[in-house]
């Protein structure tokens, strides 16, 4: 296969799957700006390893491991920026999240809520919420699929605390 071939299926899968780097950067970036760069940096990730991408497992899988990584990596430096510098420039600094179409008072409570996880947290919930079976969440992830149902069952445990106390 081309190059020129290469880049077209490359792209063309990118676009059927794009909606797995809009959940991911939504998830984690704090801000309009961060969310462009985080799926700017997954789709040069996702260009970069192409070349070693295995057919025997899905696009969508793999898609999801390496925007996971990104955005995990990112939010970890975005952690470490904050702790130099001052509050009220990292406070200046943010923008409010865009708010989605179909929004209502439950999916912003769950919205919120899950973004209070800590990132493997909620790249698990992510996925969850995304339908993946267990088994496949935990191949993303790298943990146990016993693990998966493990940590699922007290995340929810903790939202529904969380959803409780909120209402």
């Amino acid at each position: 296969m081309g190059t020129g071939e290469r880049q077209a299926e490359f792209l063309e899968r990118i676009d059927r799957h794009r909606g797995i780097l809009l959940r991911v950067a939504n998830a984690y970036g704090s801000s309009s700006e961060d969310r462009e760069d985080l799926v700017q940096e997954t789709i040069a990730q996702l260009w970069r390893s192409y070349p070693r991408f295995d057919e025997r497992v899905a696009f969508s899988t793999w898609m999801y491991r390496i925007a996971m990584n990104v955005a995990i990596s990112s939010y970890r430096n975005e952690t470490r920026k904050r702790r130099t510098v001052p509050a009220q420039e990292s406070v200046l600094e943010r923008v409010p999240a865009p708010q989605v179409p179909e929004s209502d008072e439950r999916s912003d409570l769950l919205r919120e809520l899950i973004g209070r996880l800590e990132p493997l947290e909620r790249a698990l919930m992510l996925l969850y919420l995304d339908d993946y079976p267990h088994g496949e969440i935990g191949a993303i992830l790298g943990i146990s699929e016993t693990n998966v149902g493990t940590k699922i069952g007290r995340i929810k445990e903790r939202l529904k605390r969380g959803v409780d106390a909120a209402t």
